[in-house]
This record gives structure tokens, sequence and C-alpha cells, in this order.
């Protein structure tokens, strides 16, 4: 469980916290809107603050015996994990693509990336 944490925390260190929706000068919000999309990507302030975000989540998985961790075990799931959790934090994707993305590669893991989604709409409110 330790280091599942540790591994989401360093995993995720290249994101910030809670935003609002996009405007309409942001990329768009589009509901078909792919990981093979481009995405915008974090200034330094909302890197600062998704990665907050993402330690109060990982910081919850501790807690619950029903988390399985993901294998994020090579450089590019990490990085895929860390743009789709930043995607889903930065709302340019909803909750349901951002789970069905995760389950299309991960199809296993549905508590898991709910888990997430859950700590998100906790933490953002």
């Amino acid at each position: 469980m330790h280091k599942l944490l540790g591994l989401i925390t360093l995993a995720t260190l290249t994101f910030t916290g809670c935003t609002s929706p996009m405007s309409s000068s942001g990329p768009s919000t589009n509901t078909q809107r792919t990981s093979t999309q481009p995405y915008e990507k974090p200034t330094p302030e909302k890197l600062s603050m998704y990665q907050q975000t993402m330690r109060n989540v990982a910081a919850g998985i501790r807690n619950d015996s029903n988390y399985q961790r993901i294998a994020l075990d090579t450089p590019a799931k990490k990085e895929w994990f860390r743009t789709l959790t930043y995607r889903l934090w930065d709302r340019q994707i909803t909750r349901h693509q951002f789970i069905a993305e995760g389950l299309a590669k991960y199809p296993t893991h549905q508590y898991e990336f709910n888990f997430v989604v859950n700590g998100f709409s906790s933490v953002c409110g």
C-alpha cells in the first residue's frame, strides 16, 4: 500500500489542483476527446495545485483495503497516468471519459479509477 502511495505521488508530480471549467479560450471539452488529442499542459501554478490534490487523493488509498495497485511500472505508463489524471483534474475530460480511458488500458481496475474520480470530487468540491 505504501509503495502504491509513493508511486502515485511520484507519478503525479507533474500536475496541479482544482480548477474551474475551461473557458471558451481553452481546449474543447468535447465528450469525444481522447488521449491521442493534444491537451493543455499545466502552468507552474496549476502544477503545484495538481500535485497537492494528487497527494491528498493518494493519502486516502492507505485507508482503503479494496484499492488494488495499478501497474504503472514503466515511464510510459506513469506518464499516461499523469496525463490522464491531469486532464480529469483540469476538466479537459469528463469523469466518464477518464474512467473509459482508464478501463481501456486497465479493464480490471474500475474501482481504482472510480476511487480517483471520487477523490478529486471530495478534494475539489
